[in-house]
């Protein structure tokens, strides 16, 4: 995947995560934490190859 395509699903992810944080369900809470982090996640992995060029 390119830089921009990590950039954009990390920041989906991490705004889901967060609204599922909301919820009174803690097995949403606890997903939410845990897509929150995936978003995280992704969007360094973007950055990451932003600054390295798309060829790692």
């Amino acid at each position: 995947m390119g830089k921009l395509t990590d950039t954009v699903k990390g920041g989906v992810n991490e705004a889901i995560g967060k609204a599922k944080q909301h919820s009174s369900d803690p097995e949403t809470r606890a997903s939410g934490m845990k897509q929150e982090l995936k978003g995280k996640a992704q969007q360094v992995k973007g950055k990451i190859e932003g600054k390295l060029g798309d060829n790692i």
